[in-house]
């Protein structure tokens, strides 16, 4: 089911109504339940069992882990971790696994390529080691405490919910533990910030229904073998409109998490900040997937050791840290070389910036800016082609392929598509240079032009890239 189809939208309105009806009231927590169900049904019904046992495991441990033996919390919250990561490396990694290691005509390598990529698995999974390492961290401060309820049933729908809430059930936010069971209690209907989440919800679906619907139709060329046939300008235009689509699809998800969470009460981590104006590759992981960076800082990068055991040790975390981040993004060798490169380049940062420290100025600044860009742009092409061969054909291409005609056609209707993104990130430089912003009388107007857009120009309906994650 997805966010921009007429059967979610009858799932909200309806959810939304029983949601705050005052004789209900006390229902609010089961309702969201229920519609988090039947979103997550629809979508993979025959899995419902993975997530169901997902979250029973995070029930258990994380009672134990406040309730149970003091002597054993540590235990408790270990295997609640690993039990977590199990499911989470069986179902997404058991494929690339076998295809790997084991024989090609095995028992076992074809059981394990023949298993199904249960939808959301890495949120849902990163979301319920949050809630275990939480608790045990926060076991014996009595605010957090509170927050696991002493009656087990009581606290199983807590965790369900937060687990389930179906805005950031199958792409996120990564909602930490300790930022949302703060916010679980009764809501009201006076309590919605209308303006917020219009505003939110219009931006949200105008980046994902008409620039990344629409971009998808030509990035589809970069598809192997399609790409072999065009220019080299033509493949970069191509690989610019993919880096404009893959923004405006999971930045648009994100916004469209945060209007409806906003709707029904709650508050999500914003996920993206402007990444495309980073002037470094620091700045962009403070800007991109927000919630991911900051989960594999808390809860890998530092438990590693951070930056507090010398230079390389910190460099090797940080390489860790992102190819693991790469693993997560999906089941093949291709993420983690992605990973790989981003690590390199933050590291080479690091080594540049403490060794040959620049002068900044606005010329310095937007030469980072736009490496950053190209740098970003050109690993994206590991998304759109998992296949090696198919990256180095494509890299190929470009360089060999300097004398054939361009497609102007495609090119510009890539710059086209692509203006959304390029005024959403202009409008914050615009902004962000005022001392104190308020949104004006004209965002508001803006607001009904990209509304209108969305009414005449959206694309083809297409799943969200970040579904397959």
């Amino acid at each position: 089911m997805l966010f921009t189809s007429f059967s979610f939208v009858v799932l909200v309105a309806v959810t939304f109504c029983f949601y705050y009806l005052p004789p209900l009231h006390r229902w609010q927590v089961p309702i969201l339940i229920a519609a988090s169900l039947v979103f997550y049904m629809v979508n993979q019904a025959d899995l419902l069992w993975l997530l169901l046992l997902s979250i029973s495991v995070n029930i258990v441990a994380s009672y134990l882990v406040v309730y149970g033996r003091t002597d054993l919390r540590l235990f408790h919250a270990t295997w609640g971790v690993v039990v977590n990561l199990g499911i989470l490396c069986f179902f997404k990694y058991g494929p690339l696994l076998s295809q790997t290691f084991l024989p090609a005509n095995s028992t076992l390598g074809e059981t394990l390529s023949a298993l199904p990529l249960p939808v959301g698995i890495s949120f849902f999974t990163f979301q319920g080691i949050s809630l275990v390492v939480d608790t045990y961290r926060n076991r014996d401060v009595p605010r957090f405490r509170s927050l696991i309820a002493r009656n087990l049933a009581q606290h199983a729908q807590t965790v369900f919910f937060f687990k389930a809430f179906f805005p950031q059930l199958i792409s996120g936010p990564i909602v930490k533990a300790h930022f949302f069971l703060p916010q679980i209690s009764r809501k009201y209907w006076a309590d919605i910030q209308w303006e917020n989440c219009f505003r939110t919800l219009v931006v949200g679906y105008f980046l994902k229904m008409v620039v990344a619907d629409n971009l998808k139709d030509h990035t589809m060329l970069i598809t192997y073998p399609y790409f072999e046939g065009y220019s080299s300008l033509t493949l970069l235009g191509l690989l610019f409109g993919y880096s404009m689509q893959i923004f405006a699809d999971f930045a648009g998800y994100s916004l469209i998490a945060l209007g409806l969470a906003g709707l029904f009460g709650y508050t999500f981590p914003a996920n993206f900040n402007f990444p495309y104006v980073a002037v470094s590759f620091a700045d962009f992981w403070r800007r991109w997937h927000i919630s991911l960076s900051s989960f594999l800082r808390e809860y890998l990068y530092i438990p590693l050791g951070g930056n507090r055991h010398g230079v390389w040790r910190t460099y090797l975390n940080l390489m860790l840290t992102m190819v693991l981040g790469g693993l997560w993004h999906g089941a093949a060798w291709s993420y983690a070389v992605w990973g790989f490169g981003h690590g390199l380049a933050l590291a080479l940062e690091r080594f540049v910036d403490q060794h040959i420290p620049l002068k900044s100025t606005r010329i310095t600044q937007v030469i980072r800016s736009s490496v950053v860009f190209s740098y970003v742009t050109l690993l994206w092409l590991l998304f759109k082609l998992p296949d090696f061969n198919h990256v180095v054909a494509y890299c190929r291409a470009i360089v060999n392929n300097v004398g054939k005609p361009h497609d102007s056609r495609v090119l510009s209707l890539i710059l086209l598509y692509s203006l959304g993104v390029v005024g959403y990130h202009v409008h914050y430089l615009m902004r962000s240079s005022e001392s104190h912003y308020e949104p004006s009388t004209w965002e508001f107007v803006g607001c009904g032009i990209l509304l209108f857009f969305i009414i005449t120009n959206s694309g083809s309906a297409g799943t969200f890239i970040y579904f397959q994650f």
